[in-house]
């Protein structure tokens, strides 16, 4: 006779298994991502195998550094959905190295004595080149000055930029890169520049801005943003991650300032 009695666990033996907190436990019925299938007679919640498959998965996600959020949507999703969603967590997480590699290298640099002296922190142009792989900032210099010299944007950039030692400017390519890397995902996915997920990183896009350079606003990103596909230099060194991405890091840019304007 086939034996039809259900194993179940209770919320102390699910934690006592999965190494989880019963706190967390009570999180995740609470925002729905993990309802036990079953209540004792006391109400007391008991899970079942299938819960178990489902707290794994939860799991799982948040091991490759899912939001809770997030991961409640990609339980539902089908697989292309969570294919396309691992696709652009592998590329942030691949410009993540990237950005602690380069960071590595300037700590090292940093610490051979020649570099510890008194202004020998200081970034010359060779070196900024290198960091920004032979895009040579100081060409737009004069065109710059004309442009915006009177402005206290350009004030505040450069009183910000005239102290950076290298490891600033390494940390700063890095957190650009990351940004690039994002931008080609959703492009490389097919996910619309006016999408939640572009608007995202446009947000991004402007607190880089606001940190490293000037108190930058949506609308003035949005003015910086024509430079990308209005200036053929700026679209050209853009363009090395992917044709067409300074164009989407436009449009991007345009459809998300355009909602915070």
């Amino acid at each position: 006779m086939p034996n039809d009695i259900q194993t179940l666990w209770t919320v102390g033996e699910v934690a006592e298994l999965s190494r989880v907190s019963i706190r967390t436990l009570h999180h995740y019925d609470d925002l729905g991502l993990l309802k036990p299938s079953e209540r004792s007679e006391a109400n007391y919640r008991l899970y079942t195998a299938g819960d178990l498959e489902q707290l794994y998965r939860i799991l799982t996600w948040r091991e490759l550094g899912f939001p809770l959020g997030e991961i409640g949507r990609l339980l539902g999703a089908d697989a292309a959905e969570q294919r396309r969603a691992l696709e652009l967590r592998s590329a942030l997480l691949g410009e993540q190295l990237r950005q602690t590699e380069r960071q590595l290298r300037a700590v090292t640099s940093l610490l051979q004595p020649s570099r510890l002296g008194e202004g020998a922190w200081n970034v010359n142009k060779e070196e900024l080149k290198e960091i920004f792989e032979g895009f040579d900032h100081s060409e737009y210099e004069a065109e710059v000055q004309e442009r915006w010299g009177d402005t206290a944007a350009y004030r505040q950039s450069e009183e910000r930029t005239r102290n950076y030692t290298k490891a600033d400017w390494e940390q700063l390519k890095a957190e650009a890169d990351a940004l690039n890397a994002r931008y080609l995902a959703l492009l490389d996915a097919g996910i619309p520049a006016d999408s939640p997920q572009a608007a995202a990183v446009a947000e991004a896009h402007r607190a880089h801005f606001h940190k490293w350079f000037y108190d930058c606003s949506p609308e003035m990103l949005r003015g910086v943003s024509n430079l990308w596909v209005q200036d053929p230099r700026f679209t050209k060194n853009i363009d090395k991650g992917r044709s067409g991405l300074a164009a989407y890091q436009y449009a991007a840019v345009q459809a998300w300032a355009g909602k915070e304007g």
